[in-house]
C-alpha cells in the first residue's frame, strides 16, 4: 500500500488530481491516502514529482520497530517475569495470527492468477 513521506510531499496535488478513485486529498498542504478508498493501481507513485508517495516496503523497518516498542510497553504494566512473558506469548501469538491470515489470503489471491 502506498504512503506520503510529508517530509517529501510539496502539497502539488499532482497525485490527487491522478488518483482514479479520489482517494488522496491535500489536509495541510500534504497529500493523505485514504487507505479504505485506495484500490492499489500505483498511479500516485508514478505521478509525483517529488517522490513522495512511497511503498509499503520501505517502511518495514520502522513497522518492526513499532510493533516491538508496543509489546515492550505492554510488559510494563506487569511486575513479575512470569506476567510479563505471557504477555509477550500473547502479542506473539497476536502477530503469528496475522501472517497466517496474509499467508492464506495470499494463496487465495494466487487462484485468480489461476483464473
Amino acid at each position: 500500500m502506498p504512503w506520503v513521506d510529508k517530509d517529501e510531499c510539496v502539497g502539488c496535488g499532482v497525485c490527487v488530481e491522478e488518483c482514479p478513485v479520489d482517494a488522496i486529498s491535500l489536509v495541510n498542504e500534504k497529500a493523505e491516502i485514504n487507505m479504505d478508498e485506495c484500490i492499489r493501481c500505483g498511479n500516485c507513485h508514478e505521478v509525483c514529482p517529488q517522490e513522495a508517495v512511497k511503498h509499503d516496503s520501505e517502511r518495514i523497518p520502522q513497522e518492526v520497530e513499532s510493533n516491538v516498542e508496543k509489546v515492550e510497553g505492554y510488559m510494563r504494566h506487569f511486575d513479575n517475569e512470569e506476567e510479563k512473558q505471557s504477555c509477550l506469548k500473547r502479542s506473539m501469538n497476536f502477530f503469528k495470527f496475522k501472517k497466517t491470515v496474509a499467508e492464506k489470503t495470499l494463496e487465495q489471491l494466487e487462484t485468480l492468477k489461476k483464473g
